[in-house]
């Protein structure tokens, strides 16, 4: 990719950490600009990122909370009402929870803010997409699904067990790569790309947040992993390498790879779909006790 790609914008979700971290100095070393929507802010430390927010090639959105509908709208309206055009949307604000939790709407939370949260985002912001030239959207998924023995939509918003890693986290990355193949053809209409990207496994761990592993699991990621700039590679080639013609494609490795539970792409995305046009934009939704 030429060095001399100034005019274009990237969107990163969750930049302020891991892998988003590690994709937004690498989008701005490669002279990008890089628009950012985060919980929390950039490292007060790091001069290389803090002497962009200062130039404005990095600009940052602050959203209290991506899974509160009225919070993620707010922060989308400030990005719509603010920039003019996308180039990339990187949708990879992620994490894994030690126990069953559910959303203000009721679902469960790996299943809101893996699955339902970045199809909100990008229909929120397909008309930047649309104003931009490369018009890609990468949603970070996990080969981690490949452990996923049966699939339903109902035990997505509503498991009856859990387990870390190989339960909701895997089912709901699973049903973000399905919604992934699913809107391609809706999307190349408008002459957008999508595409579901495993970056690999990264150490990620941070001081004092729960990471949603398995014991065994952190303590591999402790000692054997790659650093995020991996996983921030693998992001990277997955939305402008040598598949950046392929749309609806799950990358594995930087290869097109097989998904499961493929007949259940379309229903996962009317479900979310409905949950965007009943409860994001009607505001309203019922609350599962």
């Amino acid at each position: 990719m030429s060095k001399n790609q100034r005019e274009h914008i990237a969107l990163i979700t969750g930049a302020s950490n891991g892998i988003g971290l590690a994709l937004t100095r690498k989008m701005l070393s490669e002279n990008w600009q890089v628009v950012a929507l985060n919980r929390s802010d950039f490292p007060a430390d790091d001069r290389f990122l803090q002497n962009h927010l200062k130039d404005g090639r990095l600009r940052a959105y602050k959203v209290k909370d991506l899974t509160d509908y009225d919070s993620l709208r707010h922060s989308l309206e400030e990005i719509k009402s603010k920039e003019q055009r996308i180039d990339i949307l990187f949708n990879n604000a992620g994490g894994g929870l030690s126990e069953l939790r559910y959303s203000k709407q009721g679902r469960e939370l790996h299943y809101e803010l893996l699955t339902v949260v970045p199809y909100i985002i990008l229909m929120e912001l397909k008309e930047l997409l649309k104003n931009g030239s490369l018009k890609t959207v990468i949603n970070t998924s996990s080969q981690v699904f490949r452990f996923t023995k049966e699939f339903s939509i109902d035990k997505l918003e509503h498991p009856k067990a859990f387990r870390k890693m190989y339960g909701p986290y895997a089912t709901s990355k699973l049903a973000l790569s399905l919604w992934t193949q699913a809107i391609a053809p809706q999307l190349a209409k408008e002459n957008i790309k999508i595409r579901s990207v495993d970056p690999g496994i990264n150490n990620t761990l941070r001081k004092g947040k729960d990471s949603g592993l398995t014991a065994g699991f952190e303590l591999f990621m402790k000692f054997f992993s790659s650093p995020p700039t991996h996983g921030a590679n693998l992001l990277y080639e997955g939305a402008l390498g040598k598949n950046s013609n392929e749309t609806g494609v799950f990358l594995f490795k930087d290869r097109i790879a097989d998904l499961k539970f493929t007949e259940h792409a379309q229903r996962v995305l009317e479900k979310i779909s409905d949950i965007y046009s009943h409860e994001f934009l009607g505001g309203s939704f019922q609350v599962n006790g």
